[in-house]
């Protein structure tokens, strides 16, 4: 999509602020304003609100208001290889026995899945009043952590060494204005997409009309105007979805936006890529960022992973590792020490789960979504994330990082800001934050600080920085070969064209 200018967009680091705000506004709601939402995960259970009110409670509550609640859900693989159809399953039952309508949706391409996460909600006679959340945060259990970090209190099951209520650290946006209009629609092509939600034969056709009630989604009302200007931030709306058969109508050969635009954006950097992500997997990904490097003898690449990945079992942690030491080194061996790959951890020692997917450059250009740093984001699944610069320069930020003209742009240059003052223990208005010429080096003297400490009770307390420099466990030279093979096949697939592929373009 193209730019949609006049939006006024705000982050919400971690799950408690944008659990907080949202039901805030789903309490809000009047008859006839309208939720729609499309989650990987949704833990019908998950405490919400301030009080402990679940989301489903919410959202029937509305309901019984006369809210139109609508839902697109993953139907996922099963509970028994750790993926979550259940829960999806209950959340959707609750829901649509309360009137309103969930639908699980497999119209995925094959071992794929809907990894969108967004929540929008529409007022018709409000239109001033409408809002969107997307980006990593689904509304499931593990999420609904604060800055400190101490965890969700409803657990989600993940590696032992993130203990037993792992620490989990996440973005999300709130958008308001016209660009509310674009999400919206962007969630009605999926659902006014005619394929039958269940297309895996007879056997799983009658399955799906058990928990999903009916197979073809019941039509929308007619999509409202867009909401009046609200802010100065440009927003681009970007989507992933795969090549498939039957194919979507609404991208008949898929649809790559969130590649191009990120490959656009490196072409353009100049001084520093900051990337947050759960997975910095992909050879052709690396490869870019890589080539971003060598162009520039100047810039810097920090980025921020989980120390561990999230099952490193026997079978499921060598493949994950595997790809992530291999894109690591491509982008080491062009950048050299302007390169720095970091973990994080709270002040018990205890390492963060990152699932962040953020990245911004030079200050001037952000993305927050769904999608992570691999091949399986950017070509594979159904994600969706939004770019946002500033529409305008704000004079009283005269720093131009990328030395192209661009300036510093507010709401770039913010995000970082509040994101490395969380990791690196310093405020927001710390003189070093906004070096950004010097934010490699940074990095690595905050982490060598840490790794100097020898005993926890040494390094806690409020104040201290996070950061690790990560370090990918080594797969054995017994298991590259296995591992590298179920890599490409099962943990990042390729869905674009074959003509896209042989080229290796998006």
């Amino acid at each position: 999509m193209s730019w949609t200018e006049g939006n006024r967009v705000t982050c919400h680091v971690d799950g408690v602020s944008y659990f907080t705000t949202l039901a805030e506004v789903i309490e809000s709601l009047e008859a006839h304003d309208e939720i729609r939402f499309a989650d990987w995960r949704g833990d019908a259970d998950q405490r919400i609100s301030e009080d402990g009110t679940s989301i489903v409670t919410l959202l029937v509550r509305s309901i019984e208001r006369g809210v139109d609640v609508r839902a697109l859900l993953w139907r996922s693989h099963s509970d028994r290889i750790g993926f979550n159809s259940k829960e999806n399953a209950r959340l959707s039952i609750e829901i649509t026995e309360a009137g309103g309508e969930a639908l699980l949706d497999e119209r995925v391409r094959r071992g794929g899945s809907h990894h969108q996460k967004m929540v929008l909600i529409r007022h018709p006679s409000r239109l001033e009043h409408d809002v969107s959340f997307i980006g990593g945060i689904d509304l499931g259990h593990g999420r609904r952590d604060h800055s400190d970090h101490r965890g969700d209190g409803q657990v989600i099951k993940l590696d032992p060494r993130y203990g037993p209520q792992p620490p989990w650290h996440d973005v999300q946006l709130e958008v308001r204005g016209p660009a509310v209009g674009d999400l919206d629609f962007t969630f009605r092509e999926r659902w006014d997409d005619p394929t039958a939600l269940n297309h895996a034969g007879r056997l799983r056709a009658l399955a799906s009309r058990v928990t999903s009630r009916d197979r073809v989604a019941r039509p929308l009302p007619l999509q409202l105007a867009d909401p009046p200007r609200a802010g100065g931030h440009a927003v681009q709306v970007l989507r992933t979805y795969p090549t498939r058969r039957p194919r979507y109508p609404f991208a008949p050969e898929g649809e790559r936006s969130i590649a191009r635009a990120f490959a656009k954006a490196l072409e353009r950097a100049r001084t520093l890529i900051y990337v947050e992500d759960q997975y910095f997997w992909s050879v052709e990904i690396a490869t870019l960022l890589a080539d971003a490097l060598r162009r520039q003898p100047h810039l810097q690449v920090v980025g921020v992973v989980p120390r561990f990945p999230d099952k490193d079992g026997r079978f499921s942690g060598p493949p994950s590792r595997f790809a992530q030491a291999r894109a690591i080194a491509i982008v080491k061996s062009a950048g050299g020490d302007r390169v720095g790959i970091y973990d994080i951890e709270n002040d018990a020692g205890t390492p963060i789960y990152v699932h962040a997917k953020v990245c911004v450059i030079d200050d001037v250009w952000a993305t927050v979504g769904s999608d992570n740093l691999n091949r399986r984001s950017w070509t594979h699944d159904s994600e969706l994330s939004c770019a946002v610069i500033d529409s305008q320069l704000d004079d009283r930020i005269p720093l131009d990082p990328g030395g192209l003209g661009d300036g510093s742009r507010r709401f770039a240059r913010d995000l970082r800001l509040s994101l490395w003052a969380e990791h690196l223990g310093m405020s927001p208005s710390a003189p070093e934050l906004l070096d950004v010429a010097n934010g490699a080096a940074l990095w690595r003297k905050v982490a060598r600080e840490l790794g100097d400490k020898t005993t926890n009770a040494d390094v806690q307390g409020a104040g201290r920085g996070r950061v690790r420099l990560h370090e990918t466990e080594p797969v054995s030279s017994a298991n590259r070969r296995w591992a590298s093979l179920a890599y490409r096949l099962i943990f990042d697939p390729d869905g674009r064209p074959l003509a896209f592929r042989i080229r290796r373009r998006f």
